[in-house]
């Protein structure tokens, strides 16, 4: 390979040019750092990137470099939040199965993709499977591939595989991913995490995002047999039922016997679980969160979040009103999918209220809020006082078993919001109790 210092590797970058920074626990820093050291040498260089996890802010958002840098997120994280919503940045919305798509046939065109990747093996291929799911179609476009080539990314095994001889600059590294782990579950995300795994049969086929909530309904799944996963991020609480063997993926039908993600983010004992482990393989989230694929596990099982739920089901998932706080992500791929499965089941977990004390079940979504999830889809909502199922019930009845899950405080406002948005019909239901 041809291995220069980061500032010489960046040099490649030009004005106008297109550059993508490989998310998740591998972002680039070094290459970032380098790049934006030459912000006074270059204009309107567009950045893309998304779903970043990095312990600060990216080094190129700052509001001096903003004729030098565009950036564009594809999921907003908290290394481009502030910058974003202060003006000097944007968001390119997309559900995530389709971006790769945009990259492919040069929508975005990508001219620099910048990437981590494992040491090469003994056939010279490197692998950036940690984050393979944009990072792929980046490297299968872009006219230059810039590589941070690090002693300490794992080595996965999947599609995102590059031959040293394509790589135009490497520098190498031994920078390890960001570890990601959390605390035990609350006693909310306990109660919350309870519901859901005493809503998944044994044999089924796992989708789960990040963080505290998805770790607890995790852990109310250690007794369960035969799981499979095929998800976007293969995370710590997966990982410890693979050890476990309760997830074995015997009974999937895509990829059987192997655990499927996009990308990678926990701990170190987690990447070092995965080096070299035929057991799970990674694709590119056009492969990953096509809705035909999720379909064809039998039992397939979505578990995503909120900002906001409204009186009749519709789901905002990427806005706090008109600011934009991540993105559409994949929450709609595998909504989709998994409810065209045969005996699917699809959920929205979320605490009853912020940490601020506010209802996150409200009778209008907050001005400005995006719909990730329609009112069409939404099947089952979680709180910690409960699991009701909307799928099969009409705009009064969502409404009436959504208050019954807001907290306690809030139930007698929604009630009245409830009565006064569908009339008659509502006070009916309100009878029956």
């Amino acid at each position: 390979m041809n291995y220069v210092t980061a500032d010489e590797a960046m040099k490649l970058v030009k004005s106008n040019d297109w550059v993508f920074f490989q998310g998740s626990t591998s972002v680039p820093v070094i290459l970032q750092e380098a790049l934006a050291r030459r912000w006074q040498e270059l204009h309107d260089v567009k950045i893309v990137s998304g779903f970043n996890v990095t312990t600060a802010e990216a080094p190129f958002c700052k509001p001096e470099y903003k004729d030098a840098f565009e950036v564009n997120s594809v999921f907003l994280c908290a290394d481009q939040r502030r910058y974003v919503s202060a003006g000097y940045g944007s968001l390119i919305p997309g559900f995530l199965s389709d971006l790769p798509g945009l990259f492919r046939r040069r929508e975005i065109p990508i001219d620099v993709a910048c990437i981590n990747c494992s040491l090469p093996d003994e056939n010279g291929y490197c692998s950036y499977n940690i984050s393979a799911d944009l990072a792929q179609p980046a490297v299968e476009t872009a006219r230059v591939v810039i590589a941070q080539v690090n002693k300490s990314i794992p080595y996965l095994y999947g599609t995102a595989m590059i031959h040293e001889s394509n790589i135009t600059a490497a520098v190498e590294c031994d920078a390890h991913p960001v570890d990601m782990q959390f605390g035990p579950p609350t006693d909310i995300e306990t109660a919350i995490g309870k519901y859901i795994a005493a809503e998944i049969p044994d044999g089924a086929t796992l989708q789960i995002g990040v963080g505290g909530m998805p770790n607890a309904v995790l852990n109310g799944l250690k007794d369960h047999k035969h799981l499979g996963l095929h998800t976007e991020a293969m995370t710590d609480g997966v990982f410890r039922l693979m050890q476990m063997g309760v997830i074995d993926n015997s009974l999937k039908k895509v990829e059987p016997g192997r655990s499927v993600a996009c990308l990678a983010l926990g701990s170190r004992q987690m990447y070092e679980y995965l080096d070299h482990n035929k057991d799970a393989i990674f694709y590119d989230v056009s492969w990953t969160n096509d809705p035909a694929k999720i379909r064809q596990n039998p039992n397939a099982v979505a578990i995503n979040s909120a900002i906001e739920v409204d009186l009749t089901g519709q789901v905002c998932a990427d806005s706090i009103g008109d600011m934009i706080f991540s993105s559409v992500g994949g929450q709609h791929d595998f909504m989709y999918g998994a409810s065209l499965s045969e005996g699917g089941k699809t959920f929205i977990a979320m605490p009853s209220r912020t940490s601020k004390g506010r209802s996150k079940i409200v009778a209008h979504l907050a001005p400005g809020a995006g719909v990730v999830t329609t009112r069409f889809q939404t099947q089952y909502v979680v709180t910690e006082y409960g699991c009701v199922y909307l799928r099969n019930k009409n705009l009064a009845e969502r409404a009436k078993a959504l208050v019954s899950i807001a907290h306690p405080d809030d139930r007698e406002a929604l009630e009245r919001a409830a009565e006064e948005r569908f009339g008659y019909v509502y006070h009916k239901l309100s009878l029956r109790k």
